[in-house]
């Protein structure tokens, strides 16, 4: 207090203003910091956390079921055309033939292992993942109730708040389930003083979207580069 009343009284004698210093407030992000490591809302219980929605995969189980059904359905056919009397079909005993003869190292036994392999792989995979990874999990704010938010209304959302930023002149937001990485390209202004604020105003964002997972927040500024 005596300080800041010797200074002012200095400048009143030497006709001189006293330069104002302004404070940083503790609660401001560092410009070298990132906005990632701030916490979401918390969840109602364990029980009601939230989790990813689980895709029907309507197309990969009708076509599955069709193949099954078709290739039943034909081999059954020339079972009983055999049991009644009549020749098996052709292809039956190409097949037969062919299994027998052909040598485990030969290339379309190779292929069709390989083939065999991978659409095995493939539906396991599908069976066991959730899917639907364009739509975020919410938070449940009550147990009997689920929601989910679209990555690119959520990107879009964000998208809006970083050009509200003063000094913002684009904005690209990719939205992903873990995370958020933004682009973002400044006219005027210094790139600290326009990414602490896009930390901060992302930030505030991101926890405005109610997401029951909190992505981590990468944010990028640089200056338009050059026409011609």
């Amino acid at each position: 207090m005596s300080e800041a009343q010797g200074a002012h009284a200095a400048g009143g004698a030497g006709g001189t203003q006293p330069v104002p210093v302004v404070e940083r407030a503790e609660s401001e992000l560092d410009q070298s910091a990132s906005a990632a490591s701030y916490d979401p809302p918390p969840t109602l219980a364990d029980d009601t956390k939230a989790t990813r929605f689980w895709s029907p995969r309507r197309v990969p189980s009708a076509v599955l079921a069709l193949l099954l059904l078709g290739g039943a359905g034909l081999l059954l056919y020339d079972i009983a055309a055999v049991r009644a009397g009549h020749s098996a079909m052709a292809w039956r005993g190409d097949l037969a033939r062919e299994l027998a003869e052909r040598p485990l190292k030969d290339t379309w036994v190779l292929v069709g292992a390989g083939v065999a392999v991978a659409a095995g792989v493939w539906l396991i995979v599908l069976a066991a993942t959730p899917g639907l990874r364009a739509v975020l999990a919410m938070r449940r704010e009550h147990p009997d109730v689920r929601a989910g938010l679209h990555r690119g209304a959520a990107a879009m959302v964000l998208r809006d708040r970083a050009m509200d930023v003063s000094g913002v002149q684009s904005v690209r937001v990719r939205m992903k389930r873990s995370k958020v990485d933004v682009r973002a390209v400044s006219h005027f202004r210094e790139l600290d003083d326009v990414r602490g604020d896009l930390d901060a105003t992302l930030a505030d964002g991101i926890r405005d979207l109610g997401l029951g997972r909190g992505p981590a927040l990468s944010v990028r500024v640089a200056r338009p580069g050059r026409k011609g």
